[in-house]
């Protein structure tokens, strides 16, 4: 799932703090924006299948 909300990727060189904006790219400067949502959750994790089955039997 992708985010709405954008950072500017290059905030940290040509901004005080992290511009955030809904478009493409970025309102001040014009650099492209990134999806500014970490991944839900990491596909190489090793403990992700003992994680989600726990999860299933506790909701049960």
């Amino acid at each position: 799932m992708k985010a709405d909300i954008r950072v500017c990727s290059a905030w940290k060189s040509e901004h005080d703090g992290p511009v955030y904006t809904l478009t493409d790219s970025c309102p001040e400067c014009g650099a492209d924006a990134v999806n500014s949502a970490p991944a839900p959750f990491d596909p190489t994790d090793p403990h992700g299948e003992y994680r989600r089955s726990l999860k299933r039997r506790n909701r049960t």
